[in-house]
């Protein structure tokens, strides 16, 4: 492959992996990003994502998720971090459900799955949940499982950490630099102080500012914006990791999941994986009364002891929504030097160590195992989309 001038426009995480797999592979990189990085207005920013196997009956995200869990395990090895220092928190995940798991539903079909694909997930009742867990105390979920290959990632320190790590192998890093405008070639962007830069191959990796930049995907993806709390707990040893691992409670009805006690925030993140509104991404963001509301009637039936929990923070978390729920990882079918890496969807930083590998290859023009279901869909409409744990009609 002769070596390209390739421009990354965004330093979130598709960005950043990006940069460093194509510099890696000998391109001279590129990376622009308006704000600080990480940038606090992303969606990679924050304290944690969640890190977890359990697609549904999906079997390419589950298959993609058991490579990429190596690959945080790698990272945490390669960057020599453990304790509070580590990037990924392999603690488990529970998921509940409040109604017995039945064929259809995502708990079950993840739990079918896991076990076909030789994992040990385990099942708890709800007694069995409460003992191990003793924050679920209320026996309102009455079915679930532990898996045990789980956790989730320090996501503002993993951006961070990426971002150095494209600098050492000789990346350009241009903090404060907004592209206001990418050339229909595919070959330079112009910047909102009117400067031209130019590249042999763009690639736009922008997140929920990405159909800003790329207009013709106005009808394909959409902003949207989801709600984020972190609870200052009465009692923090209820809420320890090795009591209280990455949860989802009824996901795709509730919405809700969250996060062991941060070791270093003392807070407990809670959050919602839902439709969300349509936002501008350039607009202020704060949460509604109702998003409070829907948190107060959630709490007391599920962790009684955060039911009076104070809320000391809250965000909007920016998705960047494809039709579909699939990412959007492709060149362009008449200008491949125009590559678009975003539609993370609210489920694409987990694949972080996947990432740059899918990316550079839509550079080069190589296709992976992924390539159909990430492939460019001018002609996507509105669906369901197949991301399983996405609560669509919230009880």
């Amino acid at each position: 492959m002769v070596q390209q001038r390739v421009l990354l426009v965004g330093a979130g995480i598709f960005g950043v992996t990006a940069a460093i797999e194509l510099r890696r592979r000998a391109h001279a990189v590129t990376l622009v990003d308006p704000g600080p990085v990480p940038h606090p207005l992303a969606a990679s920013t924050d304290i944690s994502k969640v890190c977890r196997m359990e697609y549904g009956a999906d079997e390419l995200y589950t298959a993609l998720m058991e490579r990429a869990r190596e690959g945080w395990l790698a990272w945490n090895e390669a960057w020599r971090v453990t304790g509070e220092d580590a990037l990924y928190e392999e603690g488990g995940v529970v998921m509940g459900s409040r109604a017995p798991m039945a064929p259809g539903g995502y708990e079950h079909e993840s739990h079918e799955l896991l076990k076909r694909r030789g994992h040990a997930p385990e099942r708890l009742d709800a007694e069995e949940l409460a003992r191990r867990f003793p924050a679920w105390s209320t026996g309102a979920y009455v079915d679930g499982f532990f898996h045990a290959a789980g956790g989730y990632a320090h996501s503002g320190r993993v951006v961070a950490a990426l971002a150095r790590e494209a600098r050492r192998l000789g990346c350009e890093v241009r903090e404060g630099l907004r592209v206001r405008e990418v050339r229909g070639d595919g070959r330079a962007v112009v910047a909102s102080d009117g400067e031209l830069i130019e590249a042999d191959a763009v690639c736009v990796c922008a997140g929920s500012w990405t159909q800003k930049l790329v207009l013709e995907l106005e009808s394909c993806m959409r902003a949207t914006g989801h709600a984020v709390f972190h609870l200052k707990p009465s009692d923090p040893s209820l809420f320890e990791a090795r009591r209280f691992p990455v949860f989802t409670a009824d996901i795709s009805r509730t919405g809700f999941y969250g996060f062991p006690l941060h070791p270093r925030e003392g807070v407990v993140k809670i959050a919602l994986h839902d439709l969300g509104p349509v936002i501008d991404p350039d607009a202020p963001r704060a949460l509604t009364r109702d998003h409070e509301e829907r948190l107060r009637a959630f709490l007391p039936g599920t962790f009684p002891a955060l039911a009076e929990a104070p809320i000391v923070s809250t965000r909007l978390c920016p998705y960047s929504d494809t039709r579909d729920g699939d990412f959007w990882i492709a060149s362009h079918p008449e200008t491949p030097e125009l590559v678009v890496a975003a539609g993370g969807s609210g489920h694409a930083f987990k694949f972080a160590p996947l990432l740059g590998g899918w990316i550079a290859d839509a550079v080069e023009g190589r296709t992976t195992e992924a390539s159909d279901r990430f492939r460019w869909r001018s002609d996507l409409r509105p669906a369901p989309g197949r991301e399983a744990a996405r609560c669509r009609d919230p009880l």
